[in-house]
Parts: C-alpha cells; structure tokens; sequence
C-alpha cells in the first residue's frame, strides 16, 4: 500500500525527471536558414534582401527564431535592460565564410564568437559588428576593413544605439 508522501514523493520526482527532459531537448536548439520570406523581429525587412551578418534569437518556450537583419541589432535587443525573456540560444553568421552581400549558413553560437566593431563594412542599418567563429577570421577581416576585435561580452549598449538605423538604408 502506497501512502499519500510516498505518492508526492514518487509525482514530484516523476517531474523533476520531465522538467529535466525538457531542459535537455531545449538546449538542443539548432539554427535555422533564412528563407526568402524571413524578416526581422524589429523592423519586418526582409532578411535576404540586404547585405551583413545576420543573428537569430531562440526564446524559451518558443521553437522559432526571432530574426535581426544585423548583429547591431541583437546585441541592443539582448542588451536592453527591459529584456526579460530567458534565451535559449543565440546564433550568427561566421563572415570569414559567408559571402557580406548575401550571406546563408555559417551559424555559430554567438556567445562563442569574436566581433569586429566600428570596421569600413555596412550592414542594413548602417555601421557593423561583424562577426567571427574565431580571432583568425576577425583579423583578416581586419586587414582589409579596420575595425577593433571584441568577445561577445564585451560589446555594451554604447555601440548599439539604431536609433535613426533606418536613416542609413537607401533602399528603404
């Protein structure tokens, strides 16, 4: 016979062992590819339609990406002091090996990565952070467009401001 804390006790860990599964299959979350439709979470441009790298945001509880059309624009999204929604994943483009001016594939977790601030490069809104899986590709993309080699925590909400982005896109 089977007592009332022994049946809480067999429930809650029968729980524990779900919320554990869940955790699991939710740090799991693999990039997904641009698609000819996908826009960005901020401004709905069409990703495909512009040059530089571009980010996706993966937040609990929700299986599809949030899409920026630059990494100037994820950093200022996860950097804002309002932004409250636990992150399951965060993913980039690696620009030593996708093309600047319609770059697909080459994902990579962000907060691995390297960025280059304040390069010649432009993106969508203007200025770019470009961004590296390694130090390598971030300084040869230097040696040909300038710019200072950061770590992802190392970016702050100085250097994302888009506020006037828009100004900057002449295809707008």
């Amino acid at each position: 016979m089977i007592t009332m804390r022994r049946r809480l006790l067999l429930a809650a860990g029968g729980l524990t062992v779900l919320a554990a599964c869940s955790q699991v299959k939710e740090a799991r979350v693999q990039p997904a590819e641009i698609e000819s439709a996908s826009t960005c979470d901020l401004d709905g441009m069409l990703l495909a339609d512009y040059p530089g790298p571009k980010a996706q945001i993966f937040y609990a509880g929700d299986a599809r990406p949030h899409w920026f059309c630059d990494t100037v624009e994820m950093f200022h999204t996860l950097l804002r002091p309002e932004q409250a929604r636990p992150v399951r994943a965060v993913f980039v483009q690696d620009m030593a090996l996708a093309d600047w001016e319609s770059p697909r594939g080459h994902w990579f977790d962000a907060t691995t990565g390297v960025y280059v601030f304040g390069s010649k490069r432009r993106g969508p809104m203007g200025p770019a952070i470009a961004s590296f899986r390694d130090a390598a590709g971030a300084r040869a993309f230097m040696d040909g467009y300038g710019g200072k080699m950061l770590r992802y925590a190392e970016v702050t909400t100085g250097m994302v401001d888009i506020c006037g982005g828009a100004s900057n896109d002449g295809r707008m």
